[in-house]
Order: structure tokens, then C-alpha cells, then sequence
């Protein structure tokens, strides 16, 4: 747009999906400028191979598209925000044709899975395996691998994905950024079962309120702040079943407790002991009529148990690691079960996030999962939020 200065690298680097949109609001900035850095940003950079392709015709037809609107007079709440794309969704999906209409520049697509093992927690490009931004001998994790090393490098603010078994949450645990899996129904599903959900991959609290808001229509980023009362939280570092690594389990207990200590959580001291789901979601994917009737039943009755934690207690989340596990290399993650923690709450469809908790002595990068009643994903990004205010010797950090 004639007028319109060209992006400062600083800014497209750095800047946050917020900043990024509220300067194209103001005309400080074009959103063209800002898809040409991010587009030359991510060919020059991206060693981790998080894309697998890069979108350029598009991006420069969508971020003219967002000045004419701004210069109409639109208020778009992601105005000219570089948008990366999960390979496996690419333009045409829900989720990103929301977010198109919030005013995002989708810039490229990114790594998913490629033919395997049956446990998706990896990338694969045609340069190479998706590399971990904390030790490239590692995994991501995924299927939203790409999605979140590219967050995670910087190369784009935010990015999407979707998590049937935690293929948001697992990736953003070891990529050490925020990912979300909001309540089932909140968007339509991307499989038969209605376990596969969209969402986020996110560096800031407010850039995942943004995204979300986008997506389900919802006003949770004008408000967005620590709890306004601590919220009552049940740890649980296996939820009856799972086989939790000591040391996953102390750093994600370090970010609760820390916290804890800054009043946005109170400790509630209750037992949790769900029902182990990985037959359940397994007959919820499909087969014969009669395992899928069961696993049903199966399903309603994992359900009740979660709401009961939340009904027969006075908790307002259940925190768990991410993942049992610490990220596995390339060869891939042989009989280990990352999704162990993560899928329940694709099951029962209670809102889900990953936050960064630092990483074990052994240099693991590790997540702390928060569960929610369904709904209250404000009470997940509030507690997001507090975490990014953290300062000193409580932060795990």
C-alpha cells in the first residue's frame, strides 16, 4: 500500500501475533512488508526443518487482501499475522479459514509425520527428519512437529495444529512453547470420532487467546490476566496408570509449584485414578461395530470419572507432565507411550495446555498439562498468563 513503511526485521522477529497485528491495524506497517520478512525469514533460517513448504503467491495475495480491508476502515484482530500451516491441513481446512478471516497471512506449511511407526510424534521433510530447537539429536514430538519448532525458532508467531492424542501439547512440551487443545466442539472436528481438535502453537498467553477467540468466536483475550483467585489444582503425575520418568515429573511439579507460590494456584490434595484410555481411543478410531459400541461405553465412563475429579473435589484443573517420557530421537519412540497423559482429555473432550517447564538436569525440555472443566479455557490461558510473569527464584527457569 502506497504510504505504508516497510517491517523492521526487529519487529517481524520478535514481535508477537498481537504486536504484529495491532501495528498493521495502525497502518505503521503493511501486512505485505510483514509476509516478506517472514517469507525470507523462514528460507534463510529454518535449519530445523520445520517447513515443508513455503507460500509466497498466496501469502502476497492474502496480506494485500488485509490492507484493503484495513485501509477500508476493518478492525481484523490478527491483521497481517504470519501464519504457519500444518502440512497435513494446508488452506482449505476449518481452522485456517478462520483464521484467514481474523486477518492471518498463511507464509508456508509445515512437518508432519511421515510413514512409520504408529506413534506420530515426529516430523519428516524431504531434507530430513524435523529437528528439537533445545538438541537436534531429539524429536519435536508431533504430528504438529513443524508446526511447533517453527514457533519455538521464532520464524513465525503462531502456527496450527490439531491433537487427536496430544499432537498439539506434546509438541509444544518439547519445543518449549504453549499449545492448546480447546473443548471438543468448539470447532468441528478433523476425524469421525471427534477426537481430533484444533488449536494453537503459541509463544505468549495472549497470542493463543487471539487464536482461540478466532477460531470459537469466543472474547477471551480483552480480559486476559493471571487468576483472579488462585484456582484449586489437583497433581496427579500419572493419573492412575501411566509410567512417569522422576525426573518429567519433578521440572513439571517445579513450574506448579512455583505457581503456586505466585497465588495463581492452591494445591488441592485429592487422588486421581482414571481408567488406562489407550483401548478406549484405539476402538473410538474405528473397526468392527461391536469394539466401537464398547469403546462408546468405555468413553461415556472415562468421562464421568474426569468429571467427578472436578465435581467430587473442589479442584478447577488436574496437572499432569505433558508426557511420561523425555523426547526420543529420530529413530522414533519404539513401544513408549507419549500420548499416555494427553489423551484422555481427547476422549472425554475437556480443554487441555501444555506450558514450558523447563527442562530436566539431563537438559529434557519438559511441559506441565493443565486440564480444565469443559469450556473454562479462559482458566487455562489465565494460568498461561501467570506463568509468563514469573520472576525469580520461584521461576523454573
Amino acid at each position: 500500500m502506497p504510504g505504508l513503511p516497510e517491517a523492521h526485521t526487529a519487529l517481524t522477529a520478535s514481535a508477537t501475533a498481537c504486536e504484529i497485528a495491532e501495528a498493521v491495524r495502525r497502518r505503521d506497517v503493511s501486512a505485505r512488508s510483514v509476509a516478506e520478512s517472514a517469507l525470507q525469514r523462514i528460507a534463510l533460517r529454518d535449519g530445523l526443518r520445520a517447513f515443508t513448504g513455503l507460500l509466497p503467491a498466496a501469502a502476497r495475495e492474502r496480506a494485500a487482501e488485509v490492507d484493503r480491508r484495513i485501509a477500508a476502515g476493518e478492525r481484523l484482530p490478527l491483521a497481517g499475522v504470519p501464519l504457519a500451516v500444518k502440512g497435513t491441513e494446508g488452506l482449505a481446512s476449518d481452522q485456517t479459514r478462520l483464521l484467514v478471516a481474523a486477518g492471518c497471512v498463511p507464509v508456508g506449511t509445515t512437518s508432519t509425520p511421515g510413514p512409520g511407526t504408529a506413534w506420530q510424534t515426529w516430523g519428516d521433510t524431504p531434507r530430513g527428519p524435523t529437528l528439537n530447537p533445545f538438541d537436534p539429536d531429539r524429536s519435536p514430538g508431533g504430528s504438529s512437529a513443524g508446526s511447533a519448532a517453527a514457533v519455538a525458532a521464532g520464524l513465525v508467531p503462531v502456527a496450527t495444529g490439531s491433537d487427536g492424542a496430544g499432537s498439539v501439547r506434546i509438541p509444544a512440551a518439547w519445543c518449549g512453547v504453549i499449545g492448546l487443545k480447546p473443548t471438543n466442539g468448539r470447532v468441528p472436528a478433523r476425524d469421525r470420532a471427534g477426537l481430533n481438535i484444533a488449536g494453537p502453537l503459541a509463544r505468549t498467553a495472549a497470542d493463543a487467546a487471539a487464536y482461540l477467540d478466532a477460531l470459537a468466536g469466543t472474547t477471551t483475550l480483552p480480559g486476559l490476566a493471571p487468576p483472579h483467585r488462585p484456582l484449586r489444582t489437583i497433581w496427579s503425575p500419572t493419573l492412575g496408570f501411566a509410567a512417569t520418568d522422576e525426573a518429567i515429573a519433578a521440572t513439571a511439579r517445579t513450574l506448579l509449584y512455583a505457581l503456586t507460590a505466585s497465588g495463581a494456584l492452591e494445591s488441592v490434595d485429592a487422588p486421581v485414578r482414571l481408567t488406562d484410555p489407550a483401548d478406549c481411543w484405539r476402538g473410538l478410531r474405528g473397526g468392527d461395530p461391536e469394539r466401537v459400541t464398547r469403546a462408546r461405553r468405555e468413553a461415556a465412563g472415562l468421562t464421568d470419572q474426569v468429571d467427578a475429579v472436578f465435581t467430587h473435589t473442589p479442584a478447577d484443573l488436574i496437572a499432569t507432565p505433558v508426557t511420561p517420557n523425555p523426547p526420543h530421537g529420530h529413530e522414533g519412540p519404539g513401544p513408549t507411550l507419549s500420548v499416555a497423559l494427553t489423551w484422555t482429555f481427547n476422549i472425554t473432550g475437556h480443554p487441555a495446555i501444555s506450558l514450558p517447564a523447563g527442562r530436566t538436569p539431563q537438559g529434557a525440555p519438559v511441559g506441565l498439562q493443565l486440564a480444565a472443566r469443559r469450556g473454562r479455557e479462559e482458566d487455562l490461558l489465565a494460568v498461561a498468563r501467570a506463568r509468563e510473569l514469573l520472576r525469580g527464584p520461584g521461576d523454573p527457569d
